[in-house]
């Protein structure tokens, strides 16, 4: 059975790099650090980094993180102060959450979202929803 999400790694050029972006805009907490690898923890999220090549290329592939709509603009101050390139949000059904999309600097998109689960599959039931997550 699973239980939950036991943690997430990320491939990463620069660990003290992506280390300093973790800690900026999400407030981890680094736990384990060695040459190669560090770990944080983000409430109960463990997130490991490994060193290793970048992406080569960027895709729609993410991780989403929820967050207060009243934080938003907090989270867009911290992610211009680290450099990190934020996408446009994407047309949105209203009522449905706000999203902020941005790059880390090895091509992993992460996003900071506002909705639930439960107020997309009620927006999604009105108005029959065909566009990404």
């Amino acid at each position: 059975m699973i239980t939950g999400i036991s943690h997430i790694t990320f491939i990463v050029k620069d660990l003290e790099h992506t280390a300093n972006f973790l800690k900026c805009i999400f407030e981890a907490n680094e736990v384990y650090s060695s040459l190669s690898v560090k770990y944080f923890q983000m409430g109960d999220l463990w997130i490991a980094l490994n060193t290793g090549e970048s992406l080569r290329e960027r895709t729609y592939n993410h991780v989403a993180f929820q967050i207060y709509e009243s934080d938003i603009d907090k989270y867009i101050k911290r992610i211009k102060n680290v450099g990190a390139e934020i996408k446009p949000d994407r047309q949105r059904v209203e009522g449905e959450g706000h999203s902020i999309y941005f790059y880390d600097f090895d091509n992993h998109l992460f996003e900071l979202h506002t909705g639930t689960l439960s107020e997309r599959l009620t927006r999604c039931s009105k108005f029959n929803c065909e566009h990404k997550n």
